[in-house]
């Protein structure tokens, strides 16, 4: 592999390198904090990340989408006359003749976007208003892509949110029972089994065209939100490598598993897992405003079912995962996807429980 020094000097960066320092762990991609001096002395920072292509087979299309989705956002701002427009959208610095990336000799794919200063990211949402921040973060994002023209995108990762086939890969793996742990997680199967149905309902409605195909990030969670470290206002979306085809409703359930229950995925103490119906009152609120007419009334009236849908699926997937052997999801310990899905179930459960509450929560924000 290229060192990042060496890949540097493929880029334009308007100075010298100073410094080159890895940033922090936890991310697919591998990623440094590169610090330029320019030519008139003032510093300037750049993040560099070299695309993880075990994950992503095909690191060019998935630059491509990236390329395409950052060009639209980036003129959609500007045409919007936001203030501080430089912060609230990633740019990509091309490579030296004008690609989007930089692949080297070894076959490795890099890029590089000017590193965004002054923010801050939340790991878990604590009040109603860091949800409203976050809801509308990505609710501004798919407005801003609404009216995109290009190039249907690539799907980098297939079938990503493809619920039943998330199913069929289960019932593949109770079957094989790969790792001998079908017998210890007989509770977890039958929970999911009883609500294979919402695997059904998506397809259906994309497949007659009642909800309609949309741009989707399909990570959406609150750490991919820069916020604004003195005011806590949010600026920007980041991580598009899994942006693609999809519907708004993915994000949706995506924010509604990840920020409404203000504990750890891994959460042993399932009395401490539910909905904070005032955290998703906040989601709710931020992401309709954003949206506006964007969000067509099918959609809106699926909002409660998006949170349901995907946190079912993610207890699925951390369920085959356990039963295969753990070898998708880093574990920490034999058990540790196991204890995912359960509190993946214990949250399905209290979706289900406070449906009522949560979907008065999205007629007052969308009549308030």
């Amino acid at each position: 592999m290229s060192s990042p020094a060496d890949v540097l000097s493929q880029f334009d960066l308007g100075g010298e390198v100073a410094g080159i320092e890895p940033a922090a762990e936890g991310h697919i991609n591998r990623s440094w904090i590169v610090t330029v001096r320019g030519s008139a002395g003032t510093p300037g920072r750049f993040l560099l990340q070299r695309i993880n292509e075990s994950v992503f087979r095909e690191p060019e299309r998935v630059m491509e989408n990236v390329a395409l989705v950052t060009r639209h956002l980036a003129e959609a701002v500007r045409r919007s006359g936001a203030a501080d427009a430089e912060r609230r959208v990633l740019r990509l610095v091309p490579a030296r003749g004008g690609a989007a990336y930089h692949r080297d000799a070894g076959g490795g794919v890099w890029r590089l976007y000017p590193f965004i200063g002054g923010t801050l990211v939340r790991e878990h949402v604590d009040s109603r208003e860091e949800a409203r921040e976050i809801g509308r973060a990505f609710g501004t994002f798919q407005r801003l892509l609404a009216d995109y023209s290009g190039a249907r995108l690539h799907e980098t990762i297939p079938r990503f949110h493809d619920t039943a086939w998330r199913v069929e890969t289960l019932e593949q793996a109770i079957a094989a029972d790969r790792a001998g742990r079908a017998r210890g997680a007989r509770a977890e199967i039958e929970a999911v089994r009883a609500r294979e149905g919402l695997a059904e309902v998506l397809p259906a409605l994309l497949e007659s065209g009642e909800i309609v195909e949309r741009i989707a990030h399909n990570d959406a969670k609150s750490s991919n939100v820069l916020l604004d470290e003195r005011t806590g206002e949010a600026l920007c979306v980041v991580d598009l490598d899994t942006v693609m085809p999809g519907t708004l409703l993915y994000d949706f359930g995506d924010m509604v598993r990840s920020t409404t229950s203000p504990t750890a995925e891994d959460e042993r103490d399932l009395r401490k897992v539910g909905v904070q119906v005032a955290l998703f009152a906040g989601l709710v609120e931020g992401y309709v405003s954003a949206l506006g007419p964007v969000l067509a009334a099918a959609e809106r009236d699926l909002l409660v079912f998006a949170g349901k849908l995907i946190t079912f699926e993610q207890a699925v997937r951390f369920l085959a995962d356990h039963l295969d052997g753990d070898r998708y999801y880093r574990t920490a310990c034999p058990e540790h996807n196991l204890v995912r899905c359960r509190t993946q179930l214990k949250l399905l459960e209290s979706l289900e429980r406070h449906e009522d509450a949560l979907r008065r929560a999205v007629e007052r924000a969308t009549h308030p």
